[in-house]
């Protein structure tokens, strides 16, 4: 048994009161505080990164070095919100919201096809508004669809050892999504997308054995669709081999990319120093934005970075081992292969261990629709955090705002002198037990 302490933060102790060896690590909020801080800070440096890959390029196109920049700050501030919101809400609203809001994402990524499709480089994986509005709808589909499996797999999960509860209906309706995805030309998104499912199937207790025959399958789409596009065949190949590279071959990207983190070294070149960022890396701010970090802030930075992603993926598998709701698990889990796979994909190909997908890495990227959505999925996250057994009582006996602001500046609430306080004391305060 072990003994919780909410106002001290929840820390574990063993039967005998003793606090474990990992200390707050063991807390009951530690998931919460990890995910909040985590998330934060890729924010911060996927802002401070934006703003520095971005401003060459945007002084020579608008004039203002400051466009890109101040497009994504704006981002920040519609999905700080949104994830705020989100985390305050209770686990039952998302069951609740889970199969309208499929339904509405695959009607909004259903516009490209209605003549409101836009994009660049074959991939019409964009709705254009009046107004100049655009927006990506796959992003809002990978959220919706991990609530919608926690759903549907959390009910069917007693049954899930029969290939027929697993199917139907989570294969057929996923599919429907993907195919969507797809049919905007968008296969890197689909394949994020992919790892979503099989993330949350993974966590739901779908057996390998069934793993095994879709993983054949799903390769062997992907096989057939990049034989079907002449533009997917020659990244490959490009990637594959080839010794020179010309400004218009699709290794260009990957070259440069490995040329700005080769010279960043150990300690980078310093925040803003970057010489790719000069028109010569292309997507020097979204899908190669890590390249430009690893230049300006070396090994140390890329470093920090992965450790950070780390530690979401480290909150988010505690959030899975501990809650008791099968539903959190499963959202939890497909949540974190999309965030996780994702990044480690964006990486793989900037350090040239995979052709070029065209995903950007999470939280970090200049993009509205990739960041809203991330801060939103991250968001729900936390509020599983929060629902935690013992989280939410840890965290209402924190002390508020003020007070903990008054106590680090070491005003009291009541201003009196230390000697009329001592002198106030009786035997059943705290410092009159220790002897």
């Amino acid at each position: 048994m072990t003994a919780l302490d909410p106002a001290a933060g929840g820390a574990a102790e063993d039967r005998h009161g003793r606090r474990s060896v990992l200390g707050q690590w063991n807390s009951v909020v530690t998931s919460y505080y990890v995910l909040v801080g985590a998330t934060a800070l890729l924010l911060v440096v996927g802002l401070v990164m934006v703003l520095s890959s971005s401003s060459v390029e945007s002084l020579d196109e608008s004039g203002n070095a400051y466009a890109v920049f101040l497009d994504q700050a704006k981002f920040a501030l519609i999905g700080v919100p949104v994830a705020i919101g989100l985390a305050r809400l209770p686990v039952r609203f998302f069951k609740a919201i889970a199969w309208p809001v499929l339904g509405a994402a695959v009607v909004f990524q259903s516009l490209i096809f209605v003549g409101l499709g836009c994009g660049a480089g074959g991939n019409t994986n964009w709705v254009c508004l009046p107004g100049g509005i655009t927006a990506q709808p796959s992003e809002t589909i990978k959220l919706a669809l991990a609530l919608w499996l926690a759903v549907v797999l959390a009910r069917k999960q007693p049954y899930l050892e029969q290939w027929k509860h697993v199917f139907v209906p989570a294969v057929p309706v996923a599919g429907l999504a993907i195919g969507a995805v797809l049919l905007g030309h968008d296969l890197g998104t689909a394949m994020v997308l992919f790892v979503l499912v099989a993330g949350a199937m993974f966590v739901a207790g779908v057996p390998l054995r069934m793993f095994a025959v879709a993983g054949m399958l799903a390769a062997g789409a992907v096989a057939v669709l990049v034989v079907l596009s002449p533009n997917r065949i020659g990244r490959i190949t490009s990637w594959l081999g080839g010794d020179e590279c010309s400004t218009s071959a699709a290794c260009y990207q990957t070259l440069h990319g490995s040329w700005g983190l080769a010279s960043g070294g150990i300690g980078g070149l310093g925040l803003g120093q970057s010489r790719e960022k000069w028109s010569y890396l292309p997507a020097a701010h979204n899908d190669f934005i890590f390249a430009i970090l690893g230049e300006e802030l070396g090994l140390v930075g890329t470093l920090v970075v992965l450790g950070l992603f780390g530690l979401l993926a480290f909150a988010m598998i505690r959030v899975i081992r501990r809650h008791p709701d099968p539903f959190v698990k499963i959202a939890t889990g497909g949540i974190l292969a999309w965030i996780a796979g994702q990044a480690l994909v964006n990486i793989a190909v900037v350090i040239g261990l995979a052709p070029v997908i065209g995903v950007p890495l999470p939280l970090v990227s200049a993009g509205g629709s990739a960041l809203i959505m991330t801060l939103a999925a991250l968001g729900v996250v936390i509020a599983f955090a929060r629902d935690e057994p013992g989280a939410a009582e840890a965290l209402a006996a924190r002390p508020g705002v003020v007070r903990r602001s008054l106590a680090v500046v070491g005003v009291s609430r009541v201003a009196r002198p230390s000697s009329a306080r001592g002198s106030s004391r009786t035997p059943s305060t705290r410092g009159s037990t220790r002897g």
